[in-house]
């Protein structure tokens, strides 16, 4: 089922309250990414419906996706293969025009009535087992109200996206000094990526025993129960990219706790700021001042 919308409203009451929604924006999308990243998101939860751990409550609600169209750049034709290869709820939201990332996600809220909500990108590939494994963990964990997973990259490689608190320095040399100069400051990067407790393979390290509980998680993959996420009010909209799920996670830290879960795993295609230009460049910039305003310039 598909419904297009310039502006949210709540999802009608003839539709079953879904177990998950899921928000997507987009903007300039790769089309055959973000039709992968629709299949693997369908197929993870018709495999968590038919789990028996997590069925009491799965099995009885369904999926609604919601898809924030910010470039008003996705054919009709994409809509309707979206939503007869996802065979889901499918809510299109366009013509607001470019709120940015955030504030494009919170329009989803008002859609967001069933126990969980997943904040996705449009380059992200869940596993077979990704929402299995999620629900289960939330199960045995009634305090988590906040989920991250292991990350793998394209090629295989673990990206490292559990953060402690930045400084200006850290992100200055991690996101636009050469790798080259980098060595010098190799242990402060390594501490900020939460490297002394995530392992090369995303496994948990010391005395942790099925999550590690990181300050800050990336907003390629946000899993909440959503009463949590609208306790603290979804994202700040008034970071246009960049540093709305540092800002999010922190404040969610507040209210509830969350978890690196590295059974959880997804597959993310993404890139830094620095290699897209100099607009990107100007809004991380402009963000990171936003972030360090509202919680502490820590410079060093």
């Amino acid at each position: 089922m598909m419904s297009s919308a310039a502006t949210p409203s709540p999802a009608s009451s003839a539709s079953p309250a879904p177990v998950l929604t899921v928000s997507v924006v987009t903007y300039r999308p790769d089309r055959a990414l973000l039709e992968r990243t629709f299949r693997s998101l369908v197929s993870a939860y018709a495999r968590a419906r038919e789990t028996a751990g997590v069925r009491q409550g799965v099995s009885q609600g369904g999926l609604r996706v919601v898809l924030i169209d910010n470039g008003d750049d996705l054919t009709p034709d994409l809509y309707d293969t979206l939503a007869h290869a996802a065979s889901v709820d499918l809510v299109v939201l366009r013509g607001h025009g470019n709120v940015g990332y955030g504030a494009g996600h919170n329009l989803a809220l008002p859609y967001a009535d069933g126990a969980f909500h997943l904040v996705l990108n449009p380059d992200v590939e869940l596993g077979a087992d990704t929402l299995t494994r999620a629900f289960a963990f939330f199960e045995r964990h009634a305090d988590i109200g906040l989920i991250a997973p292991r990350v793998v990259g394209d090629h295989g490689q673990i990206e490292y996206l559990c953060r402690r608190e930045p400084s200006v320095l850290t992100l200055f040399v991690r996101g636009f000094l050469p790798r080259r100069l980098r060595a010098p400051f190799a242990a402060r990067l390594a501490r900020y990526e939460m490297r002394d407790r995530i392992g090369p393979r995303g496994e948990l390290l010391g005395d942790a025993s099925d999550m590690l509980e990181p300050p800050i998680i990336s907003g390629c993959f946000m899993l909440f129960r959503t009463a949590v996420l609208k306790q603290v009010g979804g994202f700040d909209p008034r970071y246009f990219l960049y540093f709305e799920d540092y800002d999010l996670s922190l404040r969610v830290g507040t209210v509830t706790r969350i978890a690196y879960v590295p059974d959880v795993e997804i597959v993310h295609s993404g890139g830094g700021a620095a290699k897209k230009g100099r607009a990107h460049i100007k809004m991380f910039v402009a963000s990171a001042f936003r972030f360090f305003s509202r919680f502490g310039w820590r410079w060093i």
